[in-house]
């Protein structure tokens, strides 16, 4: 699995630079069109063999169940986000998020190889399973609109500069960015109820002291969310409430999953 896993990392760092490369070549037409398929194809190999190394990694022969400590779990979203660019690159142009996602993405793949240790797995059942499954999904696509926040808070600072230039000229319009991060944000908001409901349903006690604090911030997350989209129907929000709305909602979830995660697992050792 080792040289897999550095076969795959090397994968997401060549689509990368071939992204890098179509950005720097600007408008050129025939070129540009063959350096994108050519570097979606190379991110969907990687997306391939990662998928793999997930197999590996979370599934356990002993026992069953599935190993989600924090770095495969880590692995897992990132390669859920990285699976929902590529996706949405067919239809959108939102490959260029992929300069900042396929790199983390590679260095998740190396953590959770070289840095997992001894297999910790829990067979959880088919209902936490699905919450799990959920939960991962929302977090994923709560992510990309975490990442259309971050581009359209930098095109505004452009626009506002009056002298918009290098790759922030070749991103996509304003109102294309920001209907494309609430489509990520609804889709994740669904998917962060079903979530939450599967949890309430199928965990012993959602309150339980070792997840109080996930819980307490998870429905704190969705609030936020909730109250984003309910401002954008009923009071028009937008532009840079929106962003801060939602790069806020984003933080408070990152808090729940893997800040509850590293002190759960590194400082109190609870897996």
């Amino acid at each position: 699995m080792t040289l897999i896993a550095l076969a795959t990392a090397a994968l997401y760092l060549f689509a990368t630079g071939l992204f890098v490369q179509r950005i720097r070549r600007g408008d050129c037409a025939g070129t540009c069109t063959r350096l994108r398929a050519t570097a979606l194809l190379v991110a969907g190999a990687a997306l391939i063999a990662h998928g793999i190394i997930l197999y590996d990694c979370l599934h356990c022969d002993l026992g069953g169940g599935l190993d989600l400590r924090v770095l495969n779990a880590l692995s897992l979203v990132m390669w859920l986000t990285a699976i929902l660019i590529m996706g949405s690159a067919l239809r959108h142009p939102v490959e260029n998020l992929g300069i900042l996602v396929l790199p983390l993405t590679a260095l998740a793949v190396l953590l959770s190889v070289f840095t997992g240790g001894p297999k910790v797995a829990k067979t959880l059942g088919p209902g936490v399973d699905a919450h799990i499954l959920l939960s991962l999904l929302a977090y994923s696509l709560l992510t990309l609109a975490a990442l259309q926040a971050i581009t359209l808070a930098w095109q505004h600072r452009a626009l506002h500069s009056h002298h918009p230039r290098g790759i922030v000229r070749l991103l996509p319009p304003m109102e294309s960015v920001e209907h494309l991060m609430f489509a990520f944000i609804t889709a994740g908001f669904v998917l962060l109820t079903a979530g939450l409901l599967t949890g309430l349903i199928f965990l012993d006690n959602l309150f339980a002291q070792h997840l109080v604090h996930k819980t307490v911030l998870s429905i704190l997350a969705w609030l936020i969310f909730a109250g984003l989209l309910l401002g954008r129907q009923l009071a028009g929000w937008r532009g840079r409430t929106a962003v801060h709305w939602t790069l806020t909602g984003f933080g408070v979830l990152l808090l729940a999953y893997f800040g509850s995660k590293i002190v759960l697992e590194w400082i109190l050792g609870i897996r």
